[in-house]
């Protein structure tokens, strides 16, 4: 049966928040019988926007990352709710606002802090994936507020059978937040190393000028030199290490991004200039600043 997607790009994303507006205008003093009670105007954030900075100025950048609910394949919120929260046939995970009345506890069951108390109402809320209006055939769009609201087209949804979403997947580099918890998502983000890995960067200068063309070769510290026989008797060496190069621009900067926290080695060579150094990665991006050869 098809399900229900999104897929945002935290690289079209900057955090305008026309989203989480949108999401207020749908939902807040709107009651929606069978599918959920109005949002309170405040305290709630059912689309939060996380925010990271990586590396230091003047080589530095921010990244957004929309965070609804993930309306995920295994929920531990509708494990833990003895039926107060359960999963449509289409994948949307809901609240039954009857069984979940006067159950703040289940707040805390969503690892990703999606799940808000409407101290009103009594009840738990979240996004609902605009349920309401998917189940609409008059609302023309037929996606939800926060996609349709979005300027940079940063989200998108998917009614797709889950092999057809498994070849998007495959096809867009899709990825899941936090995927060591193991829910199985429905909410999957591109780009998603602008938030979760980091970089290194530097200038490189020659004499005291931006030397753009200079080679830059990034190594992990793992990595060796592999041979293999040709059946000539000719050995075919290659350096394992290696993970990926770069050519700095007209103002000698290179950047080499998505990376694990771990330890590497730079080599610049620099019209027969050469540098090398080891650089250590450990939850934050690294900016060597200028080198000068």
């Amino acid at each position: 049966m098809k399900q229900w997607y999104m897929v945002i790009d935290v690289a079209k994303c900057h955090d305008c928040n026309n989203c989480s507006m949108a999401d207020k205008d749908e939902f807040v003093d709107n009651d929606w019988p069978g599918y959920t009670a109005a949002q309170p105007r405040h305290g709630h954030r059912w689309v939060d926007i996380l925010r990271r900075e990586r590396g230091t100025y003047a080589r530095n950048d921010v990244a957004y990352l929309p965070v609804p609910c993930q309306h995920c394949a295994e929920a531990p919120c509708v494990e833990a709710s003895n039926g107060a929260i359960y999963y449509r046939p289409d994948g949307i995970v809901m609240i039954d606002m009857a069984k979940a009345k006067g159950r703040k506890e289940l707040v805390d069951t969503c690892p990703y802090g999606a799940i808000f108390w409407n101290e009103e109402a009594q009840l738990p809320q979240k996004c609902i994936f605009c349920a309401h209006l998917i189940d609409d055939p008059t609302w023309t769009p037929h996606t939800t507020r926060c996609t349709h609201s979005c300027p940079t087209d940063a989200m998108a949804t998917y009614l797709v059978e889950p092999e057809e979403m498994a070849k998007i997947i495959a096809d867009e580099g899709l990825e899941e937040y936090l995927p060591e918890l193991g829910t199985k998502p429905r909410t999957l983000y591109k780009n998603l190393y602008k938030f979760t890995k980091d970089f290194i960067t530097a200038g490189v200068l020659v004499g005291d000028d931006c030397f753009g063309g200079a080679t830059v070769t990034l190594h992990s510290r793992e990595g060796g030199i592999a041979c293999t026989l040709s059946g000539a008797g000719v050995a075919n060496c290659q350096d394992t290490s290696v993970l990926a190069t770069r050519v700095t621009n007209f103002f000698g900067e290179f950047k080499f991004d998505g990376l694990n926290n771990g330890e590497y080695r730079l080599e610049i060579d620099a019209a027969g200039r050469k540098y090398s150094t080891e650089v250590s990665v450990k939850d934050e991006s690294v900016n060597l600043g200028f080198i000068k050869l």
